[in-house]
């Protein structure tokens, strides 16, 4: 299964990092809170990263702040409509459902819901 990792990230203001392994790079959003259950979370789709990132904490290179695990695991895709994704993710500290539901061009919403056979 591809995994995913949940970066806490200081620069250029506090937001978290959600990276999901994608082939040769993870694919990323750039979220405005830390995942939680229920509630919409503004999220901003970034560029891609290298893969090195599932599995580093520390300093970001060009002076880019800070990043530090907030949960990591494997996640599944499901099927969804042509502007979103449905993922079930498996994390040490989040389990369950994650939607990403782009809006415009970069601009996306998350929903998370937690697992309720947890």
């Amino acid at each position: 299964m591809p995994r995913f990792v949940i970066l806490e990230h200081d620069h250029p203001r506090l937001h978290w990092d959600l990276l999901l392994e994608d082939g040769a790079h993870l694919r990323g959003w750039r979220l405005a809170e830390p995942p939680r259950t229920g509630g919409t979370i503004a999220a901003e789709a970034m560029p891609d990263h290298r893969l090195f990132y599932l599995d580093y904490e520390g300093t970001v290179s060009g002076e880019r702040g800070e990043v530090r695990r907030w949960d990591a695991g494997e996640y599944t895709l499901h099927p969804s409509g042509e502007s979103g994704l449905c993922l079930h993710l498996e994390g040490r500290r989040f389990r369950g459902q994650a939607t990403l539901q782009q809006q415009h061009r970069r601009e996306w919403l998350a929903v998370f819901a937690a697992s309720t056979n947890a």
